[in-house]
């Protein structure tokens, strides 16, 4: 058939199919509340979800967030290439040949990745948001104005009201949908070996400060603040100030159980059931573009287990096609892998990527799928000389048939007790070299034994009771030679991706450095803690010294956190596959409102980062309409 005459049956179609305002494609941090905010604004929004809307316990109790990623009713995995040279990529202890990569868990679920997250809720720089506004020539990405959006969704719980100057000073939201939260910190001051390993952090941090800053009055300065102890990092004050040291730690968590954009979508959808129509099991299976490239639908198929990164998935399984048409724009919402996949097999991307897989080129964007970014990230597990009591009996899992809970499941049902919690204890915010305008490490020690991602990872974090994790995540990655590229035009087949890690990628050096900085930090916490520590099981006594650290963390590093694969920028930089306000360069009624349109990856944890761009989305989605209609 003809471009003209499929053109001329969708239009028949759209006589007959009902239409929408806006189609929004995922439902996760960055499109569930933009159909949320544009439904009500008034607009008819249809969200369409590859998953379903499964809630288990594993999505509910905070402390399972890891069992979460591997529910079978939740999760897509992900296998990927940290290097395209294969012998440094079988170095990797959580590689596996038989998938030819290293699992990276996504969330096939309303709510998207927001379903299976450690549900960390930390500001993004300042410099962050500064950098895109002198990028495109627009300040309203100026910091100074995209704050706005984070107190806008916040809904900021840890502040009593009677507080009054605190929550006046700290510029925290306190009317947003989404409710964050800090872990109950009498637990840990009542466990006497989680006492001990937050006092060793405690003071490497101060001790850091007293041989890192030469001014004496600014390390008395600093030092007061840190014996003020645990830092909120969304108050304005760290925020502008950039501070380090011990830090809470900030989670979307309300009344003991997980929050985020699952709840919002579902309480918009009560409310205004006209306005915003979910479907979920719904597969788009590309972007339906007319002559002028002008997006005027999508084309989408629905059912069950359809994506092959579902463990669900069976090849026989057949789906029909179906379409459905909008007035106004088609926001794509998929994630760092699947937007630009859809973008591709919607003709939308690098030429000679389409044309190997016979797919029409109609709009040449060669920086489509390019750009991939992601934190590094390692964990030194020790073991620790004694059981770790706030963890006595603890099964890490739900309660199996006719099984009793365990004491902190049962304390769970109450509202109180560790599963209320994702399990990390506390926080360190460092610069990993003194110069550095922002920080760029979060140490952060968590109950259990975590490696990074593999097959069954889950069931290993809490089978002992006497293991701890000192993770590490370095920020501000400088490597921005990942990339997103198709299997096979098959929608329902997952895209090959390669990060190209460290000496496969571009200015590296300093990434690598600084992780090695972190993991001698933590090393120097570990033997501040005294007697409390039998061994370090992790990468362990064979390793000591800078060159083996090098080698550890480029063998066993991973990430999880994938952005920047069609990146923000203006139109004479080719690469560049999103202008200022979301739009598809080449493209009409076409927008992207996710972690793919950085064109840095942001601050230590992407959610917040990409809620916010959710929120302004939702202002230059709303004003662009406002002005078509006049």
């Amino acid at each position: 058939m003809a471009m003209s005459d499929s053109l001329n049956t969708d239009r028949n179609e759209n006589r007959v199919h009902e239409k929408y305002d806006f189609i929004v494609i995922g439902s996760g941090a960055g499109g569930g509340p933009v159909a949320c905010n544009l439904a009500l604004k008034g607009f008819r929004v249809l969200l369409l979800e590859a998953g379903g809307e499964d809630e288990p316990l594993d999505y509910q109790v905070p402390a399972f967030h890891a069992r979460a990623s591997e529910n079978e009713a939740l999760r897509w995995d992900y296998f990927v290439r940290h290097y395209g040279d294969i012998d440094q990529q079988e170095k990797d202890e959580k590689f596996r040949k038989e998938q030819d990569g290293v699992l990276y868990p996504r969330s096939g679920t309303l709510g998207g990745c927001t379903a299976h997250n450690a549900m960390v809720m930390m500001y993004p720089h300042n410099s962050d948001w500064d950098y895109i506004a002198k990028l495109m020539n627009d300040p309203t990405w100026h910091s100074k104005n995209m704050h706005k959006y984070f107190k806008r969704l916040e809904r900021c719980e840890y502040i009593p009201k009677w507080k009054f100057w605190s929550r006046l000073w700290s510029r925290h939201g306190f009317d947003g949908w989404l409710p964050t939260s800090i872990g109950d910190s009498t637990m840990l001051r009542q466990d006497k070996v989680l006492k001990k390993l937050i006092g060793a952090a405690f003071k490497e941090s101060i001790s850091e400060s007293w041989h890192t800053t030469p001014n004496p009055i600014k390390r008395i300065f600093r030092i007061i603040l840190k014996l003020r102890s645990r830092l909120d990092p969304n108050h304005w004050r760290l925020i502008r100030r950039n501070l380090e040291g011990l830090s809470s730690i900030p989670v979307t968590i309300h009344q003991g159980r997980r929050a985020g954009t699952r709840e919002y979508l579902q309480r918009v959808r009560k409310e205004f059931p006209d306005n915003l129509v979910i479907k979920a099991n719904t597969l788009v299976q590309r972007v339906l573009l007319d002559e002028h490239n002008k997006a005027y639908g999508v084309e989408y198929s629905i059912g069950p287990h359809q994506y092959r990164a579902d463990p669900k998935h069976r090849k026989a399984d057949t789906f029909k096609a179906e379409k459905a048409f909008v007035e106004r724009e088609v926001i794509i919402s998929a994630g760092a892998f699947n937007t630009p996949q859809l973008l591709m097999l919607s003709g939308i991307g690098p030429r000679d990527e389409l044309e190997k897989h016979h797919i029409e080129t109609k709009v040449n964007l060669p920086g489509v799928g390019k750009n991939l970014q992601d934190r590094y990230e390692v964990g030194i597990v020790s073991k620790l000389k004694e059981n770790i009591p706030l963890i006595k009996g603890m099964k890490l899992r739900p309660p199996e048939a006719g099984e009793e809970a365990d004491p902190q499941f049962s304390l769970w049902l109450q509202g109180e007790g560790p599963y209320t919690t994702n399990g990390a204890t506390v926080a360190l915010i460092k610069r990993s070299k003194p110069d550095l305008p922002d920080p760029d490490l979060l140490i952060f020690g968590l109950l259990g034994n975590f490696r990074g991602y593999y097959p069954t990872y889950s069931q290993d974090i809490g089978k002992e009771e006497n293991i701890f994790t000192w993770a590490i995540l370095k920020a501000h990655t400088n490597n921005t030679n990942g990339c997103v590229k198709l299997r096979s035009s098959d929608p329902c087949d997952t895209p090959d991706i390669n990060f190209h890690y460290f000496f496969e990628g571009a200015n590296t050096e300093d990434d690598l450095e600084s992780v090695i900085n972190g993991v001698e930090t933590v090393r120097r916490i570990i033997d501040r803690c005294g007697d409390l520590i039998e061994k370090e099981i992790y990468p362990g006594e064979a390793i000591k010294n800078r060159e083996d650290i090098r080698s550890f963390v480029m063998n066993q590093a991973w990430g999880h956190h994938a952005s920047c694969t069609c990146k923000m920028g203006p139109s004479s930089d080719l690469m560049s596959v999103v202008d200022n306000r979301f739009r598809v360069h080449g493209t009409k009624n076409l927008r992207i409102v996710d972690a793919s349109i950085f064109p840095k990856i942001p601050g230590f944890f992407i959610v917040s980062a990409v809620y916010m761009i959710s929120e302004k989305a939702s202002d230059d989605i709303i004003e662009d309409a406002m002005q078509d209609d006049l």
